[in-house]
């Protein structure tokens, strides 16, 4: 390897390095002080910066928080859930969409709820990232609607409005939360139980002929 292009490659190396310690420090704070408001003081001295720095790579707070929210999905499961919602069967789509977004929280119940509540008490806190997550799962329930609906799976009577709206509150992280919080329940517990009632709200009773059981017969 050329003297050049080594000292990019160890220059790339040594950037991706610091990048991931202000990300890992981010993480770090708000797990250690979740009733406080970040410091970005504290994550550059955590990681080992200094301030100028986070903005050098972040460009801003808000930056920052997109940049943190990126990395905690792809580091919990993005691609899992990916790979959950291409499903070509739409019950499929819902239960495993449903098992694998709710796995990515559940691997950082502590830090999705610090971002929650920022967004509830100063939504400018967190800059916009919580947002960016929602907007993201709105999207996602709207398509998971419109595709049960297409495969006929949806509940009689129920509109894809309805689905979503249905959909929104399941889907939600305060969802998840008070199961395991309020509940008592593991996070696969939860899980369990928040697919069982999705199926439940917004789905269709399977026919048993036609799924290819045989009904009792009667006496």
């Amino acid at each position: 390897m050329a003297p050049r292009k080594y000292e990019q490659v160890l220059r790339a190396e040594a950037a991706e390095e610091t990048r991931r310690r202000i990300l890992d420090a981010v993480g770090q704070c708000l797990r250690e002080a979740p009733t406080e408001q970040l410091s970005l003081g504290r994550v550059a001295e955590l990681a080992k910066v200094s301030r100028s720095t986070i903005y050098t790579d972040f460009g801003s707070r808000s930056g920052l928080f997109d940049a943190f929210v990126v990395d905690l999905w792809e580091r919990t499961g993005l691609g899992e859930l990916s790979g959950a919602v291409d499903a070509a069967d739409a019950r499929d789509h819902l239960r495993e969409g449903i098992r694998a977004a709710s796995r990515m929280k559940g691997q950082e119940l502590v830090v999705y709820r610090v971002l929650h509540a920022m967004d509830r008490l100063d939504p400018e806190s967190a800059g916009g990232a919580v947002r960016h997550m929602e907007t993201d799962r709105r999207a996602g329930m709207q398509s998971l609607a419109e595709h049960l609906e297409r495969e006929g799976e949806l509940r009689e009577g129920l509109t894809v409005d309805k689905a979503v709206d249905a959909l929104w509150v399941l889907t939600s992280f305060e969802s998840l939360d008070l199961l395991v919080t309020g509940r008592s329940h593991t996070v696969d517990e939860a899980i369990d139980i928040l697919v069982d009632m999705a199926e439940r709200a917004v789905c269709r009773t399977p026919d048993i002929q036609s799924a290819g059981v045989r009904r009792a017969p009667q006496s």
